[in-house]
């Protein structure tokens, strides 16, 4: 895209480096980046990356680079009475030692890191030293891809090592990584601050140790589900993420509008309707690996974008699912972990089939004493009153069961624990219990005081189906935001016929965590959702243009700590000049300083 808008020209300075000169001006323009906004290491790398593209070096080549090695196999193969080992490896120099016309660089690539030794004369077998002497010593910084060609082989202090006899630069790298530096046992400049860790996880996963093994692991997660149901005969399908109807759960859905059709659309909360749609058309069984959205809060075990598991296989009921999924699990960890326990917050929980089975009942009357058998909503209600909870005339009479069961018994529940046979008014897609009235044939699966998996014997009858979802419309009518809405289209395909299913959702992101005992949910996502980044709030060049400051000294004020046109209000016109000056002449900039009674001007006119 072009614009029309005059851009203003930046200023004609030379800054000298390595004895070239290079253009502020050429360099400010082709970054499409105004000086002022970068480091002083930020500018050292650009100013590298021009020296570079003068000497002829393409700082980001696009022909292959064909690497035959991996730092972790080279280490793990090497054999001192074996024949030297050329190889081709490349990845980010993280560390350089030079010293005089030899050096030692660490070398980090997709699986870890490995020395590599490096001397003059090996790279630089000509008269031309410029590749080591200028290049390497002086123009790569840490951080930058650069590709080694050599041999392997154990140094004097018995370091599997690279010996270098090509190097090429792959990639420039033009912000410093945050590397950590160890003083006296103090740790200089860790990246562990949550919030930059999230935001920027393409620099956590370079620089923490154990991150990519987290998201190792869940690719480990996902692709023993994957096997364990593709052995047992189950179809991979996938179904519309954008839907007329948010159904399938209870959740708050997200709206967006389709401008094709005229018509608003939910982000799908759930997989479940259209997969039974699938049982109908004749599939033994079916499932899905895929994103739901829920429109509501984030916490240490909620985001609103998260990955679920659901399954339906025909002919089966809760009991055949419970036994299949403690079986699935358990697989699962020992693929993980090597063995079917895992440490987690401190407790070692086990994923060995069998688990036990509990109604959620007799859980609420084990953990509150108060036996809610055959007791209405206001009866129920009374109790919730009794146990100090609060409560509001939307719920009824399946949220308020929902609500003590959560809070009373969801957190004791370390150990897998099935909590079976939920009433009806908490289970709209379930089939009833085939023995208890009231109740239904569903259960959900507990780890470490949390939700991991909600089952069922799926209902297929179609008219007890339609006035399950009309009790739920009662309940939006209540107010209740996260009741059912009526999907005709899902109430014909059972007049068509649903044979006797079961079915599962497994919330993967916590899988992920019980397995690798990451405490947040946040931990096992590459991108968690965030809030927006806060920036600082800033007069626009028009507003500090009203005051008489020219548009050239506006980012001058900023990288001075002035953003707003009253922050000036106060200061010694003195300071201000000595302030903005001073960054004029760091930064090389060529402006002609005002005099101070011009910044007493600005500050007289802020003040009106």
């Amino acid at each position: 895209m072009t614009s029309n808008r005059k851009r203003p020209a930046a200023p004609t300075v030379l800054v000298r480096k390595g004895g070239v000169a290079l253009s502020l001006q050429h360099r400010i323009l082709n970054l499409s980046m105004n000086v002022l906004e970068l480091s002083e290491q930020e500018i050292g790398r650009r100013q590298s990356l021009e020296e570079l593209r003068t000497m002829g070096i393409d700082p980001y080549p696009a022909a292959e680079y064909p690497t035959n090695a991996f730092s972790t196999d080279i280490k793990a193969d090497f054999k001192d009475d074996e024949p030297r080992r050329e190889v081709c490896i490349a990845g980010r120099m993280m560390s350089r030692r030079v010293m005089g016309k030899a050096a030692f660089a660490e070398l980090q690539d997709s699986k870890g890191r490995i020395q590599v030794y490096i001397t003059r004369d090996d790279i630089c077998p000509g008269e031309d030293k410029d590749l080591y002497n200028k290049v390497f010593k002086k123009l790569l910084d840490i951080g930058d891809f650069i590709g080694i060609k050599g041999f392997v082989f154990r140094t004097q202090t018995g370091e599997i090592s690279i010996h270098a006899q090509n190097l090429t630069l792959l990639s420039k790298s033009l912000k410093p990584l945050p590397i950590v530096k160890y003083k006296d046992g103090v740790a200089y400049d860790k990246f562990d601050d949550p919030e930059l860790r999230y935001r920027q996880r393409y620099v956590d996963l370079v620089v923490n140790d154990g991150v990519k093994d987290t998201f190792l692991q869940r690719a480990t997660v996902i692709r023993t589900i994957r096997k364990v149901l593709d052995e047992a005969g189950y179809t991979e399908v996938e179904t519309p993420t954008l839907q007329t109807i948010a159904g399938g759960a209870s959740a708050r859905p997200f709206i967006t509008h389709f401008n094709a059709l005229d018509t608003d659309m939910y982000m799908r909360i759930a997989t479940e309707l259209y997969l039974k749609r699938l049982i109908v058309g004749g599939f033994e069984g079916v499932y899905e690996i895929g994103k739901n959205f829920r429109n509501e809060g984030m916490d240490r075990n909620h985001n609103p974008e998260f990955t679920c598991m659901e399954l339906y296989v025909q002919y089966k009921d809760y009991n055949w699912m419970m036994s299949f999924t403690e079986k699935l699990l358990e697989t699962v960890c020992i693929a993980v972990n090597g063995k079917p326990e895992r440490e987690i917050d401190g407790n070692i929980v086990s994923f060995k089939a069998p688990y036990r089975r509990l109604p959620i009942l007799d859980a609420i009357k084990e953990k509150t004493g108060y036996d809610l058998t055959g007791m209405d909503e206001e009866q129920i209600r009374e109790v919730c009153k009794k146990l100090n909870m609060e409560i509001d005339d939307t719920m009824g009479k399946g949220k308020l069961i929902d609500e003590i069961f959560g809070e009373f018994c969801e957190g004791t529940f370390i150990q897998p624990t099935f909590i079976t046979d939920y009433p009806v008014e908490m289970s709209p897609l379930t089939k009833m219990h085939r023995s208890k009235p009231g109740l239904t044939e569903r259960f959900e699966l507990m780890v470490n005081g949390k939700e991991l998996a909600n089952a069922y014997s799926e209902l297929n009858d179609p008219i007890d189906q339609e006035e399950r979802f009309k009790e739920q419309m009662r309940l939006a009518d209540k107010g209740d935001d996260e009741a059912m809405i009526i999907d005709q289209d899902f109430l014909r395909a059972l007049q068509y016929g649903m044979p006797p299913t079961s079915g599962i959702g497994i919330g993967i992101d916590r899988l992920v965590m019980l397995m690798t005992g990451k405490t947040y949910i946040q931990e096992v996502l590459f991108f968690p959702q965030m809030r927006p980044e806060k920036k600082a709030p800033k007069s626009s060049a028009d507003e500090w243009k009203a005051i008489g400051v020219p548009e050239e000294w506006v980012p001058v004020l900023n990288k001075c700590g002035y953003y707003l046109v009253s922050d000036i209000k106060d200061v010694n016109p003195q300071k201000l000049q000595m302030d903005a000056c001073g960054i004029n002449k760091k930064y090389k900039l060529g402006y002609d300083n005002p005099k101070v009674d011009e910044f007493a001007k600005w500050i007289e006119a802020a003040n009106k």
